[in-house]
């Protein structure tokens, strides 16, 4: 349904199937529409595009949650080696042994990654569609508001409403993002082992 193009002779002439509609509208030559047929269409492609977005927006903000918890999950983790390491008596855990928390740091660092980059797919896959939606919910509401002007029969390609999908910049967005939590991980990782090494080899 996302992806389909609203085709509003198809509804006008179901609406003729079943009576709701003037048949006379629908030509074998030339599509045309009534216009109080046409604002129909438009409000119910309005509207389906604004529950479309306002679920996507709920279920990116669910995405944000879990990787907010996931997040502090993973400083949890970290804190937690970092001081387990640090409290250790200093015969038992010495510089040799550094291959043992850094190891643990590792695997730490891999799980984590593994989980933010499923929820970031989520999440952008979500911001996406909700801006496909809201393009798309735009565009029907501006042939909408164009009907108020017309005359009482409209030809229907002048009232159809393809399905939107916003410039390939904006995909830029998505790309930042990932760079940002990458820098993140790595910036974490570095601090991880160079605490480590610090605190058993100085």
């Amino acid at each position: 349904m996302d992806r389909q193009q609203h085709r509003l002779v198809t509804g006008m002439r179901e609406a003729a199937a079943t009576g709701d509609a003037p048949p006379s509208y629908i030509g074998t030559g030339v599509d045309v529409v009534s216009r109080d047929a046409a604002a129909q269409a438009l409000g119910a492609v309005v509207q389906l595009h604004f529950d479309k977005t306002v679920e996507k927006k709920r279920a990116a903000d669910a995405q944000k949650q879990e990787l907010w918890r996931l997040y502090l999950a993973f400083l949890l983790v970290l804190s937690v080696l970092l001081s387990g390491v640090a409290t250790s008596p200093p015969g038992r855990l010495q510089c040799r042994h550094l291959w043992a928390p850094a190891g643990l740091l590792s695997l730490a660092h891999l799980a984590f990654y593994a989980a933010v980059a499923h929820h970031l797919r989520c999440l952008n896959g979500f911001r996406y569609q909700r801006r496909c939606h809201k393009l798309t919910l735009a565009l029907a509401a501006d042939r909408l508001r164009m009907l108020k002007s017309a005359g009482e029969v409209v030809a229907a390609a002048d009232v159809e409403v393809p399905y939107q999908e916003p410039h390939q910049g904006y995909l830029g967005k998505f790309r930042r993002s990932w760079a940002v939590h990458f820098a993140f991980l790595i910036a974490t990782f570095a601090f991880s082992v160079a605490a480590a090494v610090a605190i058993l080899c100085f």
